[in-house]
């Protein structure tokens, strides 16, 4: 129930990729590039709307939000697909990511109120392992369904999806604890992000989740550009984004296996090495003049796959200490991280010049910083498993 929540967002991003250039001609969109604000305008409704949806479950709970949170994105949904300008669907777009913004903050505080620790990290890479599904088959929908109607049947394929999620929901039962019930006022909410900003390692974590989160919004953005334009593949897009996803996604899985085991830093901080080091390959590769689809679409996939590993872990070490303030504190952070990446990645996603090579350098830069900042929220320990006994050489 909590990844197809989530997954409902991932569905109102990736199902419109291939509809793109449909929008675009049909809302008058003569530059090619902006046609990726409509990605970019959602994802940075999410970023802002993601402030008050912790907050307002901490104090009236977290099935208390979710509900009206589903109402209104299918409305947001019948909205969008009776735009009749590129500015309005834009506005639009903007609402709906931050009605959507619920879906994620109030998940991640429902998993927060059950697990921490390595065991919570472990559960949201399960969740985010069903939850990749999505990206998988939505561009294949969202294909599908402008080949066969046009691209405002997608949003009415949502909202059918949101009232499905709403008959679930009835199911749900509220995790939140009496007693961690907060106030809702301007004081309380202030204190908890200042808590939160004030944390170092907490903020180290949750902006080096913003770089590489970043990285990926590049590449959402871009992705269906470079398909077409670069390699001359437009039909192929679909299934190139579907093995993409597939890497995210058997990540997801391997890291739930082995969280527990190795410790969520270990793993998260050897998968950002990792991920700096085949961003190297990207560059080169591009830089070669000799980059095929099949070589972009395999360092890709191993480049997004290590984002698996690195999103839920990065997540869950800096959500370690706010058990008691699950919501405000799952709240501020993903705003935080969110409109970060959201305005980070749609610069990404303007670089494009018709090659891959943008996307490459935005890659390793995204991973030098997102490691500079673990490096200061450790304090220059990396690979520790802090309470945790050692273990014997012998």
């Amino acid at each position: 129930m909590m990844a197809m929540l989530m997954a409902l967002n991932a569905l109102a991003i990736d199902s419109m990729l291939p509809a793109l250039p449909s929008i675009g001609d049909a809302l008058g969109v003569t530059v090619a590039n902006d046609r990726q604000y409509v990605i970019s305008t959602y994802l940075l409704g999410i970023g802002v709307g993601s402030l008050f949806y912790g907050p307002l479950s901490d104090r009236f709970g977290r099935k208390g939000v979710l509900v009206p949170a589903l109402f209104a994105y299918v409305a947001f949904s019948i909205g969008c697909g009776l735009a009749n300008s590129f500015p309005l669907l834009l506005a639009l777009r903007f609402g709906h990511g931050m009605i959507s913004a619920a879906l994620g903050v109030v998940v991640v505080a429902v998993i927060r109120d059950l697990f921490s620790g390595d065991a919570m990290a472990k559960r949201l890479s399960m969740i985010f392992l069903v939850f990749m599904i999505v990206p998988a088959i939505a561009p294949t929908m969202g294909a599908g369904v402008t080949a066969f109607a046009n691209w405002r049947a997608i949003f009415i394929v949502l909202a059918v999806m949101g009232v499905v999620m709403l008959l679930w929901l009835r199911r749900f039962p509220e995790t939140l604890d009496p007693a961690d019930v907060r106030p809702l006022d301007a004081r309380t909410m202030i204190a908890g992000w200042a808590t939160v900003t004030r944390h170092r390692r907490a903020a180290g974590y949750m902006f080096a989740s913003a770089m590489m989160q970043a990285a990926l919004y590049g590449y959402l953005n871009s992705s269906e550009q470079i398909i077409a334009e670069v390699f001359g593949a437009a039909s192929w897009f679909p299934l190139v984004f579907a093995w993409v996803a597939a890497g995210i996604a058997i990540a997801n899985f391997s890291n739930a296996a082995i969280v527990e085991r190795f410790g969520a830093r270990r793993v998260s901080q050897s998968a950002t090495f990792a991920f700096m080091l085949t961003s190297i390959v990207q560059i080169a590769v591009a830089l070669s003049g000799a980059e095929t689809l099949w070589m972009f679409t395999a360092l890709m996939m191993v480049n997004v796959g290590l984002i698996g590993f690195i999103g839920s872990n990065f997540g869950s070490i800096a959500m370690e200490d706010f058990g008691h303030m699950a919501g405000v504190a799952s709240s501020y952070q993903s705003f935080a991280k969110t409109l970060v990446a959201a305005v980070v990645g749609a610069l990404i996603g303007q670089q494009y010049d018709g090659s891959t090579l943008p996307l490459a350098y935005a890659f390793l830069i995204a991973g030098v910083i997102g490691l500079a900042l673990v490096f200061w929220a450790e304090r220059g320990k990396l690979f520790t498993r802090p309470g945790t006994a050692p273990r014997s050489p012998f």
